[in-house]
Parts: C-alpha cells; sequence; structure tokens
C-alpha cells in the first residue's frame, strides 16, 4: 500500500470446523503473488461432523476469529468464502450430449449448454438440495475421447461427464444463517475437499493420480484426482474427535486433558514410538495425579487412526480409481499432525504417502498457516481468487477506522450464478497454476 491506499485484491476464507473456525485475509499483488494480511483462529463449539448443532456458539466463534483476522489485517470484513462439508453432502458424475453450434466448431456456450444438460438430469434430487459444483471432467466430441478442453475443436456432436456436488439445502442455510448473524455475506461456498486438494497438490500429482485424505475434527473427507479433475469424494464420519474420546475413555481422563494428550504425546503408529517413556498426568479436577507409559496411548490412537485408513481404504476400492492411484495419497488436517501418521496411511493403504501443507501463498502471514491443519482455509482463498472475474475491479484496501471492506458486489446468489458460468475455465486454471 501507498501512503494508505492503493487498489488491490482482497479475499477472506472462512473455514468453520468441528474444533475451530479460522479466518484469513489475502491480497493479490501486481505480480499475481497471493499474500496473508490477517490470520484469526478460534475454538468451535458450535458443530459435530462438521454440521451446525448450535446456532448461538457458532456465530460467537466465527465473530471471534473474524475480528481477530480483521485486527491483524487492519481491514474491516464483510463478506467470506466459507468451505462446506459432512454426510449431507452428495457428489454425483452425471453425463450429458449435445450438438455442437453450427459453426460446428466448439465453443465455450456449447460447454455450458453441457454442463447445464447435466445438471438438469438431476432435478429429480434436487427438490431438498442445492448444487455446490458442477465440475466438467472430460468430454468426447465425435469420436474423440478424453479431451479435457474441447474448446476450438471441429464436430457434429460432443458427449461429456460433469461432477456434480449437492448440499442438503437446510445444513447449507444453517450455516448461512450463522455467517450472516455475525454480521458478514456469502460470497462464495467451496466443498472442504475441493479446497484442500487445491492448496496441497502439486501438478503432477494430480494429472498422475491421486488422493487427499483430510483428517479434521469431525469427519475425514477424500478426494481423488486423476487427469486433472476430480473423480471421486466421499466424507467419512470418524476423525480426530474420535480419537480424542478414545484416549478419555481408554485413559479414564477429562476431554481437553485427552486432546491435550494427543497433541503433545500422541504416536499413530507403534513401530515409529520412539521412547515409551512415562508420562504423568495432573490437575484433574482434585483428583491424585497418575501416570501410564506411552505405549498404552500410542495402542488406544493406532486402533482409531487404523480404522479411519480402513475406511478411506475401501472408499477408494470402492470408487474403481484406487488402482490408478500412481501418485499415491496426501494427508492433511490436524490428524495428519500424528507422529506415525504417514507411515500407518503407507501400512494400511497400500499406497506411497507424504503429509500436505498448503502451497500457493506467499509473504505476509504466510507462516502463520504453514500447517496441514490450515490446508482447507488456504485453499478456500485460493479459490476465491480464481474465482474472481477478470472483468471486475480490483477491490480498495482500507484502513480499519474506514468503512467496511466489501469482498464481492455480487451477492451470494449472484456470485454462484458468476461461478457456474466461468467454471469450465477456472477448472483448467486451477491444476496448471498449483
Amino acid at each position: 500500500m501507498t501512503n494508505g491506499k492503493t487498489k488491490e485484491q482482497f479475499v477472506v476464507g472462512l473455514d468453520i470446523g468441528t474444533t475451530k473456525v479460522c479466518c484469513v485475509v489475502a491480497k493479490k499483488d501486481e505480480f499475481g503473488k497471493i499474500h496473508v494480511l490477517g490470520v484469526g483462529k478460534s475454538k468451535s463449539e458450535g458443530l459435530q461432523r462438521a454440521t451446525v448443532v448450535n446456532i448461538n456458539r457458532t456465530v460467537d466463534a466465527i465473530r471471534e476469529a473474524v475480528n481477530e483476522a480483521s485486527h491483524t489485517s487492519s481491514i474491516k470484513i464483510k463478506g467470506v468464502n466459507v468451505g462446506i462439508s459432512g454426510e449431507h453432502v452428495q457428489c454425483i458424475k452425471s453425463s450429458a450430449e449435445i450438438t455442437i453450434n453450427p459453426t460446428q466448431i466448439v465453443n465455450h456456450n456449447d460447454v455450458m449448454r453441457l454442463v447445464e444438460k447435466a445438471k438438469k438430469s438431476l432435478e429429480h434430487l434436487n427438490m431438498e438440495r442445492r448444487v455446490i459444483h458442477s465440475i466438467p471432467q472430460e468430454f468426447i466430441v465425435d469420436d474423440q475421447e478424453g479431451v479435457l478442453d474441447p474448446i476450438g475443436m471441429a464436430g457434429q456432436s460432443m458427449r461429456g461427464s460433469v461432477y456434480v456436488v449437492m448440499g442438503m439445502i437446510s445444513k447449507i442455510r444453517n450455516i448461512e444463517q450463522c455467517i450472516e448473524k455475525a454480521g458478514l455475506s456469502v460470497n462464495g461456498m467451496t466443498f472442504e475437499p475441493v479446497a484442500s486438494g487445491l492448496a496441497v497438490i502439486k501438478g503432477r500429482e494430480q494429472k498422475s493420480g491421486v488422493v487427499v485424505i483430510d483428517i479434521g475434527g469431525g469427519t475425514t473427507d477424500i478426494a481423488i484426482y486423476r487427469r486433472g479433475a476430480i473423480r471421486y469424494s466421499e466424507v467419512v464420519k470418524i476423525a480426530g474427535c474420535d480419537v480424542t474420546n478414545d484416549v478419555a475413555i481408554g485413559l479414564h481422563t477429562l476431554e481437553d486433558v485427552a486432546e491435550e494428550l494427543k497433541v503433545k504425546h500422541g504416536c499413530a503408529y507403534f513401530p515409529d514410538l520412539i521412547h515409551d517413556e512415562e508420562i504423568l498426568v495432573s490437575d484433574l479436577e482434585g483428583r491424585p495425579p497418575k501416570s501410564f507409559r506411552k505405549s498404552v496411548l500410542t495402542n488406544i490412537i493406532e486402533a482409531r487412526m487404523t480404522e479411519i485408513f480402513e475406511r478411506v481404504r475401501e472408499s477408494l476400492k470402492k470408487s474403481g480409481d484406487y488402482q490408478y492411484l500412481n501418485a499415491g495419497a496426501i494427508i492433511t488436517g490436524g490428524g495428519a499432525l500424528l507422529q506415525g501418521t504417514q507411515s500407518l496411511a503407507q501400512q494400511v493403504l497400500g499406497l506411497d504417502v507424504r503429509i500436505g501443507t498448503p502451497e500457493g501463498l506467499d509473504g505476509g502471514m504466510k507462516g502463520e498457516l504453514n500447517s496441514p491443519k490450515y490446508a482447507t482455509v488456504a485453499g478456500l482463498v485460493l479459490r476465491a481468487f480464481r474465482d474472481m472475474p477478470i472483468e471486475q475491479p480490483p477491490h480498495e484496501a482500507v484502513e480499519e477506522n474506514e468503512p467496511e471492506l466489501e469482498t464481492s458486489k455480487a451477492s451470494s446468489n449472484e456470485s454462484q450464478k458468476k461461478s457456474d458460468k466461468n467454471i469450465f475455465d477456472r477448472v483448467k486454471d486451477w491444476f496448471d497454476q498449483i
């Protein structure tokens, strides 16, 4: 910024998770680099399994995280790009066929007609659901198969598959209601496995075939990418909170103590346990302190983490893409921080595994997000910038004592329409730039 004011492009990502809420303010500079200006975090107590169960607690957590991000960035926040997840989200591959326009050269409108026709074929499922994404996968122009970008190709007819992500209207509305009660508007909504994948996948991985496994507090999100597009996704209802609960039960201790033990001393794979030392637990509401060996904690954690990866393996086999995951698996989310997670995942999944941290961010407070647990919020920021229409004028940066910054002029519905209109162009760019 110069003299307090410059023309900049800003976005705000908001990850409302089961255990934490994280808000990130970022800007894009003249060279296209994304700088993190502000980060805000708060404890989340109003969600279970990524679903709102307490409006007021969720609103309070959103306000706390947003206020902190606003303070650290010196920007007042009005609109946010939010993530959505949970078992209610349904992902369906839909196909359609159209006749190419009279010029018999595929243009952008032809692609969008095919996408809309594929969406329309699912109308019977949309009574209680809202479409979150319509992502083209691949096309067949006449008899030419495996086409990722058909624009400019000659032909008479075109078939194609579209990955349609839908969520229950009531569940989505609860998230929107919490954001609105916090004094904010929803500028965009992204399925969280898509956001996490965008933040951690490297270009060659998604082309070769890779699965992103985001182990959060309430759910484990799975997303398979192959040949330049998302092919399969699923939300598994076992995650970090279950590990904590097992520790609390197994060691007869309080839940917050169990969480601390898991984070400080936890190991997910017994062979990776280096020192089987004794752990002393005190301050248990007046109870006498007690001790146990680290191997006991490891056995408890390993059992539940093994179950998580076994469920993931079942999903991968069910998808039909397991044998094509040449780039293996990327583990991200808070669950990736446990010692031994990578080794256990390799053992159970039978794949090469690496831990994924957010990429694609530069400068500013980037270091604040250098952890797998921030993959989703980083991906929300990245996707919001790529969704930004080229013709849209950049937003004006303001100091905190000036009028509020509107991070989008469009309403939520208008934003979704723009998102659908430009989806094909954005999908091509997403993974080329990772």
